[in-house]
């Protein structure tokens, strides 16, 4: 059996940390190392960690000064001995059959380079709001991820050691810039360039969202996203230029509906109208109408509400969300419902999914830097 290095990074992470290594430590695929990077924490994080450690010998703490989750990864990238490389947040969780699914594909298809999985939405007690990710892609699949982030986000890959040698690690020099946000999907691209991704198509990864957690620094995230992409694009000259600025539209929708979520929605309302003016498409989605006129409406409406929370329902996927969340819906039941989900269900997913295929048949080399490497 491979081993499979759990790289963790930490900072302040007490309220979850346990949790999440819990949900680690119990996976069915238990020939593991888990490396919990310290990043700086002032609270409990690291007597947490030592104290697990004690009980279980798979856990190792690693320390640093501050300084930022992409050079956290990567000093537990560095001191892993893993063949396949797990990275996971320390408010996230996975669930039991997460990495046995991942190295069983890994292991079955050894050209691929990442195995990613889909993800469930969790509030602060770790309930299910009813929100999710999934996608299907898989193979080639770098044209598409330049528009948006289909892998989800940081927890939910499996990643072969030897890609790392081959690309390099994570980009920590965004931090540097004051452009924190996309370090993963900075990663995922440059792997997409030379190796294939495949997908495990269930619900094994829960992504924690709340407030508190989430930044609110939309003009460094959208910086982040735009020194990725002219970087990606420096790289591949050759890509389409439609594809990029349909990726800063699908960016700037996503910073809409996280401002809306934290209650900024004078902010919501500038990033949406400059989705719109990047890909005129969002006009064929009711939800694009729905996040307008709330983000409006309770933006004229702050002074007599100033206590109102920020509004937990809003963004593009609202309406599943909220659905879901009356029904007590299940893991096992948003899998059924995803697999049902095969055929676009509106006029944009219509236009989404012809355009895109127009682009995929275009697509003139398996890999844009050429085959994969081992």
């Amino acid at each position: 059996m491979p081993l499979v290095s759990v790289i963790i990074p930490a900072y302040n992470a007490e309220p979850f940390l346990e949790r999440t290594l819990e949900s680690v430590l119990s996976q069915t695929y238990n020939h593991l190392e888990v490396l919990v990077i310290d990043d700086g924490s002032t609270d409990r994080t690291v007597e947490l960690v030592q104290s697990v450690a004690q009980r279980d010998r798979r856990v190792r703490l690693l320390q640093q000064p501050n300084s930022g989750v992409a050079i956290a990864r990567n000093s537990g990238i560095q001191a892993a001995q893993g063949e396949f490389i797990a990275p996971i947040d320390a408010d996230d969780i996975w669930y039991p059959q997460k990495l046995e699914k991942q190295v069983r594909v890994m292991l079955q298809d050894t050209s691929a380079g990442l195995v990613y999985t889909w993800s469930i939405y969790l509030n602060e007690t770790g309930e299910l709001t009813g929100g999710y990710k999934t996608s299907r892609l898989e193979g080639n699949v770098y044209f598409a991820l330049i528009q948006g982030n289909f892998v989800g986000n940081a927890s939910a890959p499996l990643i072969r050691r030897t890609c790392f040698d081959q690309v390099g690690t994570y980009n920590h020099q965004l931090k540097a810039q004051n452009a924190q946000g996309c370090e993963d999907w900075d990663l995922y691209l440059r792997m997409a360039e030379r190796y294939p991704f495949r997908v495990v198509p269930e619900f094994l990864v829960g992504y924690r969202q709340t407030v508190s957690s989430m930044s609110r620094n939309y003009a460094a995230m959208s910086r982040s996203h735009s020194l990725t992409m002219a970087e990606a694009r420096r790289r591949n000259p050759d890509a389409p230029a439609v594809v990029y600025r349909w990726s800063s539209s699908r960016y700037c929708a996503c910073l809409a509906m996280q401002s809306s979520w934290c209650g900024d929605y004078q902010d919501s309302l500038v990033w949406m109208c400059k989705a719109i003016a990047l890909d005129l498409t969002l006009l064929l989605q009711k939800q694009t109408y729905e996040l307008l006129f709330k983000s409006a409406l309770k933006q004229m409406a702050r002074p007599f509400v100033s206590g109102m929370g920020g509004d937990r329902g809003s963004g593009l996927w609202a309406k599943r969300r909220v659905e879901m969340s009356r029904t007590g819906v299940s893991i096992a039941e948003l899998n059924t419902r995803a697999v049902e989900e095969t055929q676009p269900q509106s006029w944009y997913h219509t236009v989404q999914a012809r355009r895109w295929q127009r682009i995929i048949e275009g697509a003139s080399t398996p890999f844009p830097q050429g085959q994969q490497q081992g």
